[in-house]
């Protein structure tokens, strides 16, 4: 009799533990949701689309501004989570960045790296993604985007020591970047050209 009553134990437990893991699935979310397809899609959304619409002229409309936007956004989680794992180098998001932009990335990756630290981060996602402003100076095109975000990251030391950060809290980001274009060159790619906050 009491047998019984412990194989319904153990199923009752099975099933909360499957539910707590679906509920932490559906808050955190995963890693993986642009590994591999990253190119592709910013290829789509961030370069052809967006230079067909009229960006460098005054009617920005809100079919341009939202292909832009998508774009963005992977623009965005891919810049964050390069800077942020733990190799410490900038693979994938070196052709979305400008060359300053780069050097100084490099240099902080640099600094961690010697300091023997690397960095962890689950990256929720954006919370949403506004366009600040838009201007076309000299054939330049420049689109400040105001972010907010949201990523659970810390830094360790070679010891897995945390430094600073919490791998188990979820911080609200915010941050303005400003992307440019050349609507001279034959390249049609966006980089990220400066972070105002």
């Amino acid at each position: 009799m009491n047998g019984g009553f412990e194989y319904i134990d153990i199923i009752l437990l099975a099933m909360i533990a499957g539910f707590i893991f679906l509920r932490l699935r559906g808050i955190l979310g995963k890693r993986t949701g642009f590994e591999g397809k990253i190119r592709e899609e910013f290829n789509k959304e961030f370069t052809n689309n967006v230079t067909k619409k009229n960006i460098d002229r005054e009617n920005f409309d809100d079919a341009a501004k939202k292909d832009f936007l998508n774009g963005a956004k992977i623009a965005y989680e891919t810049i964050i989570t390069d800077f942020s794992d733990n190799d410490n180098k900038l693979t994938d998001s070196k052709p979305l960045i400008s060359k300053k932009i780069y050097d100084q990335f490099n240099q902080a990756l640099q600094d961690r790296s010697k300091r023997g630290h690397y960095a962890e981060i689950t990256f929720i996602g954006v919370n949403s993604a506004i366009i600040k402003e838009h201007k076309n100076i000299d054939q330049i095109l420049k689109v400040t985007v105001d972010f907010v975000s949201e990523v659970i990251t810390c830094i360790k030391d070679k010891n897995k020591n945390i430094i600073s950060g919490d791998p188990k809290k979820i911080k609200k980001i915010h941050d303005t970047w400003v992307f440019s274009r050349d609507i001279r060159s034959n390249n049609p790619n966006w980089q990220l050209v400066d972070i105002l906050t």
